[in-house]
């Protein structure tokens, strides 16, 4: 059965969240969900989460799953929010682990902090298939950006997480913690194995002044025009090219606070004794 997509863009972020349905009165899953945040003040909001309610309830929708494709380090994941206000099971990769034990010692956090992925309801392994509504879905394992990303297949559509982008805007970055170029390009190659019009869903755009942002290409138009990995780009020269433009980067903007949420399943830091949740602020360490 062909998936019903409704898409979600982010401009503050940059990140695109996605509504997987089989019909309108029927089942879907939550793609990759933002929740607000605004550094300046410390103040979350719910906005854009709230525009993905108002439409699951528009189409009369039952949540399944909240689904991400791995720890953000670019926006707060609203995952928690959202299973509160609509049900559902929270889903991301089962190398999870390995992520939460690195920022358990980047931030310190205490022993009430398990390192074990049982903060989400379901850790996914490669090849795994479940259901959403009268849609199967494929959990595809694209470790590299970091060691636990995912996509996500529903029959010709592939919500690819941060591995590709439009083509005009390239690759994902793989210099973070665990991340790692050489397996960026095998993973990138396991999508681009897919037949040629297999629609690739983005989980970010950074769009040229030129063009509005998008978020969906196809398998052909990836391997024809992306400018960091189409036809002809062998594993040796993408991971120089990846190593050195990483070099270059800064972090994002949200990183810290947002691997404090996105490794707890969307959930905030355990409040104080005071009642008030703090975020860590590492000083000269990453």
């Amino acid at each position: 059965m062909e998936p019903r997509t409704q898409a979600y863009y982010d401009p503050a972020t940059w990140t695109v969240s996605y509504i997987v349905f089989d019909e309108p009165g029927g089942c879907c899953a939550i793609i990759d969900p933002v929740l607000d945040y605004d550094a300046k003040s410390g103040r979350i909001h719910t906005f854009s989460a709230d525009k993905l309610i108002a439409f699951i309830r528009e189409q009369r929708l039952s949540v399944e799953w909240i689904l991400e494709t791995h720890a953000h380090a670019d926006h707060l994941s609203s995952a928690d929010y959202l299973k509160s206000q609509l049900g559902g099971k929270t889903g991301i990769g089962d190398q999870i682990p390995a992520v939460q034990k690195t920022f358990k010692k980047i931030f310190n956090l205490g022993d009430e902090f398990i390192p074990d992925g049982h903060h989400f309801d379901h850790l996914f392994a490669d090849g795994e298939t479940f259901q959403v509504g009268k849609l199967t879905a494929k959990a595809i394992a694209v470790s590299g950006h970091t060691p636990a990303d995912l996509a996500y297949q529903f029959d010709d559509a592939i919500f690819v997480g941060d591995t590709l982008f439009m083509p005009d805007v390239g690759t994902a970055r793989a210099d973070f913690p665990g991340g790692n170029a050489h397996q960026l390009f095998k993973s990138i190659q396991r999508l681009l194995a897919f037949p040629a019009t297999t629609r690739l869903y983005m989980c970010h755009d950074y769009p040229p002044a030129a063009r509005p942002a998008k978020w969906e290409s196809t398998v052909a138009q990836q391997h024809t025009h992306n400018i960091h990995i189409h036809n002809g780009i062998d594993e040796d020269t993408f991971v120089s090219m990846r190593n050195q433009r990483d070099a270059t980067l800064e972090m994002p903007n949200l990183l810290l606070p947002s691997l404090q949420v996105n490794i707890r399943a969307g959930k905030l830091p355990p409040p104080e004794a005071n009642g008030v949740t703090y975020f860590k602020i590492p000083i000269n360490l990453l």
